[in-house]
């Protein structure tokens, strides 16, 4: 649905369907992550083995996504805020939304300096289709230093970006019961009151 601006170019005001459906499938991966991280630690042998591949492979397939939507995003401009937002949320929710992609790229691009830095060499089996290649990294004199430094990051990273979902879930929810307003419509066409 588009409405037309001021100067007379039509203005988008609900999401594209492609971006719509990157949205909940990549809010669902992350969901999914942050739910099996947790639990696979403390599972062991082949039950953890299996894991950590179902791990890697969701982590990856965010990547992708998210770079997908990335793209899609810079080619298909999301539809404007509501006028009535503060000066505060709106910078609130640009902050949000960057860190967000920061986030969707920067923590599985630190799982495949992980799996490719690891001195136990095992292989990425992506959804069990081929074997995910590794980053050029394994001859580095710093190899070891540098897997370590990404398994902290990475372990950080997870819960900014619990965080930053917590934020963004909640914002949402402000907008459909406090604001009133179709913000929420906007990922959500269907909700739209029009």
């Amino acid at each position: 649905m588009t409405h037309e601006t001021g100067a007379g170019t039509p203005s988008r005001q609900t999401y594209t369907l492609v971006a719509v459906v990157l949205h909940w499938v990549i809010a669902a991966a992350i969901l999914m992550q942050i739910l099996g991280g947790w639990a696979m630690e403390d599972l062991k042998g082949a039950e953890k083995f299996a894991a950590f591949q179902l791990h890697k492979s969701a982590g990856l397939t965010i990547l992708l996504l998210s770079l997908l939507r990335l793209f899609w995003r810079l080619a298909n401009p999301p539809p404007p805020l509501p006028e009535t937002m503060k000066a505060w949320e709106v910078t609130a929710a640009k902050a949000t939304h960057i860190a967000l992609y920061a986030l969707m790229i920067g923590i599985p691009l630190g799982g495949w300096v992980i799996i490719s830095t690891s001195p136990y060499n095992i292989a990425t089996h992506w959804w069990g289709l081929f074997e995910w290649p590794r980053l050029p990294l394994a001859d580095l004199p710093f190899r070891k230093e540098l897997n370590e430094m990404a398994k902290a990051g990475h372990s950080v990273a997870a819960w900014g970006v619990i965080v930053l979902f917590v934020i963004h879930v909640g914002a949402a929810l402000k907008h459909m019961f406090i604001n009133e307003d179709d913000v929420m419509a906007r990922m959500l066409p269907f909700m739209r009151s029009e």
